[in-house]
């Protein structure tokens, strides 16, 4: 699952090498965390977060299929 979040990122900014994923623990839930260049940021997360939903969206599916729980944290 986080390499559909960072294949996604990097095929979103301008800058593909910055584009930094992390995956945690959190009781039963898979938290996945990206990081992007500053300006690349609002690509990531789209007009009225709509790319960042659609992502989450997409994660949700995946992990739901693997019988998971995952969301997606986008950090600065």
């Amino acid at each position: 699952m986080k390499a559909l979040v960072e294949t996604i990122a990097q095929a979103l900014v301008d800058d593909p090498s910055k584009v930094v994923t992390s995956e945690e623990m959190e009781d039963d839930t898979l938290v996945i965390k990206l990081s992007v260049a500053k300006e690349d940021m609002g690509r990531i997360i789209g007009k009225e977060g709509r790319t960042a939903k659609a992502v989450r969206t997409l994660l949700n599916a995946v992990a739901t299929r693997d019988n998971k729980k995952a969301i997606l944290k986008i950090v600065e």
